[in-house]
């Protein structure tokens, strides 16, 4: 199995497809490597894919001190892929805790991003959530320490934004949750408890936004309730941003529509290749309705 090590010495498990423009693919909470398979199979066709698992997630090394998990690391992770396979710049596309890492790498890392894809990205954003997400993450790693990763897995899958996945497509989600029921309870506990607990809010983050200058993609299902307002704050605020919506889909966007998907990553990629992404014109942020 091919394994790359992080500059604090951490083993990561990477799979890599295809020549081209790299494009390094970032996965969820509830995912690995295997959830951008669709991806992969159509972008390595034209570009150099690559996957990997984050920390705790086997076959990649499992720290046993929370230490060794958060978001600054998650962030580092990503370059340290792209040192260990001598990639100068990516496009790096994340889904929801892969999307606050490629958003805090795109803040970090600017001169090696040739863009962002920033999916599902929200979670415990909101300003008034912020209590309730740290006190629902630390259940959740409670209940991944205490139940085990299968009972525990069974629970989360069924959350109410991954409900409708299982409504849209019982076979695609019954995949998904047996794919997490595959990971180590210890690493999803230190995952839950150093990394989505412990992260800054987005709304805490606007200034570095409105600095950002990465073309960047922001993909959101409508029914993800906790990203559609977090969506149009990156939207609004990141200056080179565009924003998509996919209609009647919750938060794995990439398994439930992956035709889609593709198609929205193909047509900003090829403009950003092209150097024909835009940046916003500022006379559309006046905060006028009509006009003078």
């Amino acid at each position: 199995m091919p394994h790359l090590t992080t500059d604090d010495g951490i083993k990561l498990y990477y799979e890599e497809f295809g020549t081209g423009i790299p494009v390094i693919f970032v996965h969820e909470f509830a995912g690995d490597c295997r959830s951008y398979e669709a991806q992969v199979r159509y972008f390595s066709k034209d570009y150099r894919c690559v996957t990997f698992n984050a920390r705790g997630y086997p076959p990649s090394d499992v720290p046993k001190d929370v230490v060794h998990y958060s978001q600054e690391r998650a962030r580092d992770d990503i370059r340290a892929v792209l040192d260990a396979l001598d990639i100068d710049k990516a496009h790096i596309v994340g889904l929801s805790m892969g999307a606050f890492a490629a958003l805090h790498f795109g803040f970090e890392y600017a001169v090696r991003a040739r863009s962002l894809v920033v999916c599902g990205c929200g979670y415990g954003a909101a300003p008034d959530a912020r209590a309730q997400f740290a006190a629902e993450a630390e259940a959740a790693a409670k209940h991944f320490e205490d139940r085990g990763m299968k009972e525990a897995a069974e629970a989360y899958a069924l959350g109410p934004t991954r409900v409708q996945f299982q409504n849209k497509n019982p076979q695609g989600w019954k995949m998904f949750a047996a794919q997490l029921a595959e990971h180590s309870a210890q690493g999803a506990a230190l995952t839950m408890r150093g990394v989505q607990k412990r992260r800054p809010s987005l709304y805490e983050l606007v200034d570095k936004m409105k600095a950002l200058t990465v073309p960047t993609l922001i993909l959101t299902g409508d029914e993800d309730w906790p990203c559609l307002d977090s969506g149009l704050l990156l939207k609004r605020t990141i200056p080179i941003a565009a924003r998509g919506v996919f209609l009647n889909t919750v938060h794995t966007i990439n398994l439930e529509e992956p035709e889609a998907f593709n198609a929205h990553l193909a047509a900003f990629f090829e403009k950003v290749d092209a150097k024909a992404w835009p940046t916003r014109d500022p006379r559309a942020m006046t905060g006028n309705i009509l006009g003078r």
